[in-house]
């Protein structure tokens, strides 16, 4: 291995602004060819809209109760799939906001849509009653139903039936087909619906974050108003206290702070909620001026999004208990997370009281501008990526770029608005299925490919950068694992002596490799 040449030293460099630049920097961003955001409330509100999405207010709630470069590739890979879906949800949500608007609720009993398993209130299916001399008394359900009885002083069996908030999302809102087999048609308001959460993306997105960090303004704060007002109705409701104390309180399992599984889904949650490593804080930071105070904007992020999840499980459970109260059942029969508990268990809790059809309205309008603004940082991480490798072509073109990409996402998610219902894991993998209805083998084969093709970019792209290296094998393995030429501070007044050296990206972008022989190697 050759030793490093001794370098010459450089002259002395004037790192400071030129006129021209100290005055555009004054007026506008620092980086003019990147941009900057027009102030720190948008990029704070920015994260913080990334970080509070829906997870906050459908999965930690039940998980306090329950338990008492080809890495760059793969992130943006996941990121667009993951918005496909994820738009497919807030599309969900604005179907359930458009059929808030009516003076009866459809999901609020049982109408045409629903089957003979259908009922607002658990069904006796017999009841057994012991008298004083020992005589049983068995009562069917027939009897118990035409004569308006409840089992009294004794042992009752209840029919397994669906309340009809759950039958009407089944039924009514996704028209679930029978299994993957079975695709069935496009579901055509969820379509339309899709449409519009597309089109409101796209035109918060239009001109980058000089659009989207004014949008946050709006979507990023008014949800905690809505969180405000459903924990206050939710605290006078009768069985509120229930719902807290199963939440957090005398009725919690402290012990449970001693099993590694509680330890395991506090930290599968704040990292999902967070979204680390999937590209979207590095996008909205990266739009930072140089000298931002970055350990205070990390802290301030953390601390409001766990102080929102435990918020808005006052605000759920509240709401919860009162549905429990009324049902005579346990809080924790109740309980549910993910879509069971956004579009079914809460919606029925919602349905039962006076004027239903405002609160409703304002949870999934809540549920909308969480969905929103995380997607708008999901976008922008994809944004991002190709400005980073087109920057004079996104520069010139940013509008009608986002705007296709958002078409194709559009298209792409018609597939997760039929009457199919799609749903993979590799965490904690088990063959997928929904409620019931189990995938064919074929559909578990296409879960894998997906999984595949989001990592197999990291592997090739290290073979790929390695085999373009230059000298011996551990000579590029050890090149590949430093920094590119062009990796350091973009603009040239912020390198100071450290970087003084490094390549300039507006020259070269990422097509010198060096090697450990100190050189800098230019890629034929």
């Amino acid at each position: 291995m050759r030793l490093p040449r001794a370098r010459r030293p450089s002259p002395p460099q004037d790192f400071t602004l030129s006129k021209g630049q100290d005055a555009a920097a004054a007026q506008s961003d620092e980086n003019s060819e990147r941009g900057n955001w027009s102030s720190k409330t948008d990029y704070l509100l920015s994260m913080v809209g990334y970080a509070v999405g829906l997870g906050n207010v459908w999965r930690f709630p039940y998980l306090t109760y329950q338990n008492g470069g080809g890495v760059g590739i793969t992130m943006v890979v996941i990121t667009a799939l993951v918005t496909v879906y994820y738009n497919v949800i807030i599309a969900y949500a604005l179907y359930y906001l458009f059929a808030s608007f009516q003076s009866v609720l459809p999901w609020s009993d049982c109408f045409a849509w629903a089957d003979e398993n259908c009922s607002k209130t658990p069904v006796v299916r017999d009841c057994n009653t012991t008298l004083a001399d020992g005589t049983v008394i068995h009562t069917n359900y027939s009897f118990v139903s035409s004569n308006n009885l409840t089992c009294l002083n004794g042992t009752a069996t209840y029919k397994d039936v669906q309340p009809p908030s759950e039958q009407y999302w089944n039924k009514v809102a996704l028209r679930r087909s029978s299994g993957l087999d079975e695709t069935g048609e496009i579901v055509w308001y969820l379509a339309l619906c899709l449409l519009l959460s597309w089109v409101i993306v796209g035109a918060a997105l239009f001109k980058g974050i000089k659009s989207s960090g004014k949008a946050v303004y709006f979507t990023a704060v008014f949800p905690y108003v809505v969180l405000v007002i459903l924990l206050v109705r939710g605290a006078t409701l009768e069985g509120a206290r229930d719902g807290i104390e199963y939440y957090i309180g005398t009725q919690s399992n402290i012990t449970k702070l001693m099993e590694g599984e509680v330890w395991k889904d506090a930290a599968t949650q704040i990292f999902f909620s967070l979204s680390v490593a999937w590209g979207g804080l590095v996008a909205l930071s990266s739009y930072n001026k140089f000298h931002n105070n970055c350990y205070s904007d990390a802290i301030a992020v953390c601390l409001v999004n766990c102080i929102t999840s435990v918020f808005a499980g006052f605000a759920i459970f509240s709401v919860l208990g009162h549905m429990a109260f009324l049902a005579d059942r346990p809080v924790s029969e109740v309980v549910d997370s993910g879509f069971d508990l956004a579009f079914v268990a809460y919606p029925s809790a919602l349905s039962k009281l006076p004027v239903a059809p405002l609160w409703s309205f304002l949870f999934f309008f809540m549920l909308l501008l969480l969905g929103l603004d995380s997607q708008f940082a999901s976008i922008e991480t994809v944004t991002t990526t190709i400005q980073d490798m087109y920057p004079k072509v996104m520069k010139k073109m940013r509008v009608p770029i986002t705007l296709g990409l958002c078409m194709l996402l559009f298209f792409l998610g018609l597939l997760c608005v039929t009457q199919v219902i799609l749903c993979w894991s590799l965490v904690a993998f088990s063959p997928p299925k929904y409620g019931s209805v189990e995938y064919p083998a074929w559909g578990t084969a296409v879960g894998w490919c997906m999984i595949v093709f989001c990592i197999i970019w990291i592997p090739i792209v290290a073979i790929v950068k390695i085999v373009k290296a230059q000298g011996n094998l551990w000579q590029r393995i050890v090149s590949c694992c430093r920094p590119a030429a062009n990796w350091g501070p973009f603009l040239e007044c912020h390198r100071g002596e450290r970087y003084s050296h490094m390549v300039d990206p507006h020259k070269e972008r990422d097509q010198e490799i060096p090697t450990v022989d100190g050189f800098v190697h230019k890629l034929e």
